[in-house]
């Protein structure tokens, strides 16, 4: 039995894609806070970079696939490519909302304004869950 890849860099992107976001969000996220001497404010700053270095790769990523997609000619709107939508989706609305969302308020807390509760961090987690678990399903599709 061979197994047979239809496109290498989709495969490639989608698991590097995968990778990044569980050991950023899944492991450095919450585990930093952890490590001795590392104050809220420390954490936050790393964070801060963190996440957006992440959010960077993600997009470097998704153009990769979105162009591999263009010259092996694959329709865009196939059944499993539909699949590479969901997780370009989630990394839009955290571009342009969630991350400039949670920036604001880590900034907040930094200068010592309290802020009050939100779900910024739930709605953040299941996007990164969303898209885990869609890329990991539309990369076991792209084998023959």
């Amino acid at each position: 039995m061979s197994i047979e890849v239809k496109d290498p860099v989709i495969i490639a992107a989608i698991y590097l894609w995968i990778g990044f976001v569980v050991a950023i969000s899944f492991m450095e996220a919450w585990l930093k806070f952890r490590a001795p001497g590392v104050t809220v404010q420390i954490g936050l700053n790393i964070g801060r970079l963190v996440f957006n270095a992440l959010n960077k790769s993600e997009w470097i990523f998704a153009l990769a696939i979105l162009i591999s997609l263009f010259i092996s000619k694959q329709s865009l709107f196939s059944v499993h490519n539909i699949l590479y939508f969901i997780p370009c989706i989630c990394l839009i609305l955290q571009t342009a909302w969630l991350l400039p969302a949670l920036d604001k308020r880590a900034e907040l807390f930094l200068k010592g304004i309290e802020t009050p509760a939100s779900s910024l961090h739930f709605y953040y987690v299941f996007m990164e869950l969303a898209k885990v678990i869609t890329l990991f399903i539309y990369g076991i599709k792209q084998f023959k």
